[in-house]
């Protein structure tokens, strides 16, 4: 069984930064380039490392995305650092066109996704990143939920030939993986057996959707807990099982309920496995300015939220 270790504290924002310098020691071919947000995104790891393989391209988004595909055909492996409101909505056309259509080999890597962007506000927010990026033919998506599992994610993104898009998140969090564990693009990892009841999370909620289980747990409710790392391609065979196993599925992600995690899970078990499911993550709304663990309980996205759709999902499932 999996444990979260609170005494181990690190970014998934920080674990990139350190593993992309550590990366960018043993492959000469990968070059960074920032939209003025290096020391937010942790790029400033890589440039201080690396000053000649470093691109300052200011805040340009558009350009910066077709510069890199352009590095991409010199056989060069651009890893392009922005926020993920930016990377997603302001650069969609650049990263469709010039990186996806042609199936570049552009590492996109969006930091502070969701909610947890420092009080930044609507603005600076993306709660549709996954949405856009899953739409796009030829796109990898990852979202790690530590910083272990961000080192070794990173390091197959970077060893992938074509587009990737890497999500990270601002604050420190506890370490759920131990050093032996191993990332495999597609592949979900079973964190709980259970039989009451399937959550599927992904990125940092995961370590919320592992604290719902153990208040589920205190309720005589026996969880299942499927952490997806990969949401495309997401891993289809431990979806359906979750479903098969517990009757009954939970998604939870810091994401639009539209487009993301819930809708990939949704199109999943309607073709294969039809399942009664809920999904917590943002309602079809914009967010706001405030402190991250203010925004997660209003909307939902903490253990208490997550365990509460779970306990629903529960009763249901049982016609109480």
């Amino acid at each position: 069984m999996y444990k979260i270790r609170y005494d181990m504290l690190m970014s998934t924002r920080e674990a990139f930064g350190k593993m992309l310098a550590e990366l960018g020691a043993r492959d000469e071919r990968i070059v960074v380039l920032d939209a003025d947000l290096a020391t937010s995104t942790r790029v400033d790891i890589f440039a201080k490392k690396f000053p000649g393989r470093f691109f300052e391209m200011g805040i340009a988004e558009q350009n910066m995305v077709g510069y890199a595909a352009g590095l991409a055909s010199m056989g060069f492996v651009p890893v392009v650092s922005t926020f993920a409101a930016f990377a997603s909505r302001r650069a969609c056309d650049q990263v469709s066109i010039s990186v996806a259509y042609p199936k570049m080999n552009v590492k996109i890597v969006g930091a502070y996704g969701g909610s947890f962007c420092g009080k930044g506000g609507a603005t600076h927010q993306a709660y549709e990143d996954i949405a856009i990026m899953r739409a796009i033919p030829n796109m990898i998506i990852i979202s790690p939920v530590d910083g272990i599992e961000t080192q070794q994610a990173l390091a197959e993104a970077i060893e992938y030939d074509g587009p990737v898009y890497f999500r990270t998140a601002r604050p420190d969090t506890p370490t759920l993986f131990a050093g032996d564990y191993r990332f495999e693009i597609g592949r979900g990892v079973v964190l709980r057996e259970g039989e009451d009841v399937a959550m599927i999370s992904t990125g940092i909620l995961t370590l919320d959707a592992l604290e719902a289980a153990g208040i589920l747990q205190e309720q005589g409710i026996e969880p299942y807990l499927l952490h997806v790392p990969t949401l495309k391609p997401l891993d289809r065979e431990a979806v359906v099982r979750a479903a098969t196993t517990a009757g009954v599925v939970v998604t939870v992600e810091d994401h639009s309920v539209i487009g993301g995690l819930g809708s990939a899970v949704a199109e999943v078990l309607s073709r294969y496995r039809p399942t009664y499911m809920a999904m917590v993550g943002m309602e079809d709304r914009f967010g706001e300015s405030g402190a991250d663990a203010e925004l997660k309980e209003k909307y939902g996205l903490n253990a208490a939220g997550i365990a509460k759709k779970a306990v629903q999902m529960y009763r249901a499932k049982k016609g109480l």
